[in-house]
């Protein structure tokens, strides 16, 4: 059986935390930032969890993280 190949675009937003979820960043921080306030653009800073619902397609779309 060949090695699966894992989804480059998922590998490039995602990571794997320590416990096994899975990291990634935030949308609607690349243009149009001056109609967000300041507390916004700061909240989108942080790093977000793919969402329950997501998990089981991203975790296909890695099979080796």
């Amino acid at each position: 059986m060949p090695k699966m190949k894992s989804h480059s675009g998922a590998k490039k937003r995602v990571k794997l935390t320590g416990k096994g979820k899975l990291k990634r960043s935030k949308a609607y921080t690349s243009h149009i930032l001056t109609k967000k306030s300041p507390k916004r653009k700061r909240n989108l800073r942080k790093s977000g969890l793919v969402s329950a619902g997501d998990m089981k397609r991203v975790r296909k779309m890695l099979p080796y993280d």
